[in-house]
Order: C-alpha cells, then structure tokens, then sequence
C-alpha cells in the first residue's frame, strides 16, 4: 500500500511511479555543495545516495483526499513508456497501479495540480494517441507564468500537452497563490521553472508543503542556498525556497525526489 499521512480529515498519499539513478554525478547536479553538505545530507536521508555514490532518485505524485470526497492530484509522474521523460527517467511508470492500490479510479481526480512542466512531473497528464487527458474528469492547474513558458521549456508541450488539454475544456492558468479547497492553497514557488508552484495543506496547527521541485534533494534542506544545476533561475528558486520554508513554516514536506516521501521540518 502506498504511504500516507493524515491531518484532520484530509489524508495525502505518496504515490511511486518509478525510481532509479541520476543521469549526472551528484556534485555536477549541486555544484556548490561541500564535503560537509553531502556528509549531513546522507546521514538524513541514506536512500538518496548508492553504495558507489550516485543520487537514487525516486519520482513521486500526492493524492490529497478529504474523507471519500474527490482527489487533488500534484503532479503527473514520469508516465508511460513512450512519455516525455523515457530519454532519461525509468519508465513505464506504475502510477495507474499505485492509484489502484490506494483505492483512487482516475475518474476519481477532480483536480491535477502541475508544480511545473518538466517531463517527469507531466507523464501522465495526456496519454494516447491522439493525445488525450488521462485523468478525464479533472481540471489540470497551472501557473500563467509556466503555462506562458510551455514553448521556452520545451518546444514540444504547446502541442503535445497545452493543447489536448485546452481542447478538452480541462486546463485551468492561475495567477500566483490560489486557493483551491478548505485547507488546500496554491503557492506560488518561482525559479526552479518561470511559474513553479507548490502545495500547502494546513489542518489547526498543521501544515504539510508538497513541494515540488522547490527542493529536490535533502542537500537542499541541509543548506536552502544551495543552487541545482537545473533550475531556470538559481536565485529566484532560493527566494522561494527560503521563503516557502520560513514563511509557510510547514510542520511536514512531501517531496517527490527525496529518499523517503514525507520529511519532518524543521
């Protein structure tokens, strides 16, 4: 069974849709980071790192379910085999199944929150050819800023995924913080993509962040200044980052790379 946390009524389920090794050695991926960086952040978190130092790199999604009601899904997963990620992601993903497991039909999904555009957080938006949205029911979310960058990330998503969800009447452009159920709320999390966003779940004095990408590696909990080489602009995602963690000030992150799905923080 999938792992899960509930606050009050709200339960969020880490859903696995595939795991293996980066594609790049960890200290080109953090150029920045230190002996001592690496030395803290796998004693937090030994799954992240391989016998022979590689970054084990799990790709999660979160279901968000209050009671039996409908699903908010944040992110899509690394997706089939023909999917976007399949140049440098394990896939077939095995998020349908991780659904089944949790007792979620697609049909269930009222709402697909995508952090940002990057192949392994879309890989199950659309499927099909021609492409079509998996999730037939949902409105898939995103920030204007992300959606207005679709071309810029990759010259392949106006077509192959802003337009079979515009044509299918399910994408919904947002504009900065957002909220969507009691207790659910859009963050606006810039820089890692031009419109990032993340995920906060607050229950009384609980707070859960879905993060995203914000973080992707416990190096960056370690050290939040800390700059990953793929992020559009460095200094922009450290803003978010250090402000996501401070002024948020979750109680809980729910991360789709770390080595386990929900960390304590502080």
């Amino acid at each position: 069974m999938p792992l899960s946390r509930t606050f009050g009524s709200i339960t969020i389920t880490a859903l696995t849709d595939g795991e293996g090794a980066f594609f790049q050695p960890r200290d080109e991926a953090f150029p920045h980071a230190t002996a001592a960086h690496w030395a803290e952040a796998d004693r937090r978190d030994p799954g992240s790192v391989t016998a022979d130092g590689q970054w084990w790199l799990p790709f999660r999604s979160f279901a968000i379910r209050s009671g039996d009601g409908p699903v908010t899904l944040v992110d899509a997963g690394i997706g089939p085999t023909d999917a976007p990620a399949a140049s440098w992601a394990p896939v077939p993903g095995r998020l349908p199944a991780e659904l089944a497991a949790a007792g979620i039909d697609p049909t269930d999904v009222e709402t697909v929150v995508l952090t940002h555009l990057h192949s392994d957080h879309i890989g199950w938006a659309v499927t099909g050819t021609p492409a079509r949205p998996y999730f037939p029911n949902a409105s898939y979310l995103l920030q204007r800023a992300e959606a207005d960058a679709a071309e810029a990330l990759n010259p392949e998503l106006p077509a192959g995924l802003i337009a079979p969800l515009r044509a299918a009447g399910q994408l919904r452009v947002v504009d900065g913080d957002t909220d969507l159920t009691p207790g659910v709320r859009l963050l606006s999390t810039p820089g890692h993509t031009p419109g990032h966003q993340s995920v906060l779940v607050t229950v009384a004095d609980e707070r859960l962040l879905v993060t995203g990408d914000l973080l992707v590696h416990t190096v960056q909990l370690v050290d939040p200044t800390l700059a990953y080489a793929h992020e559009e602009d460095p200094d922009e995602a450290r803003r978010s980052r250090e402000t996501a963690l401070t002024t948020a000030n979750p109680t809980l992150l729910a991360t789709p790379h770390l080595g386990t799905p929900f960390t304590p923080h502080p």
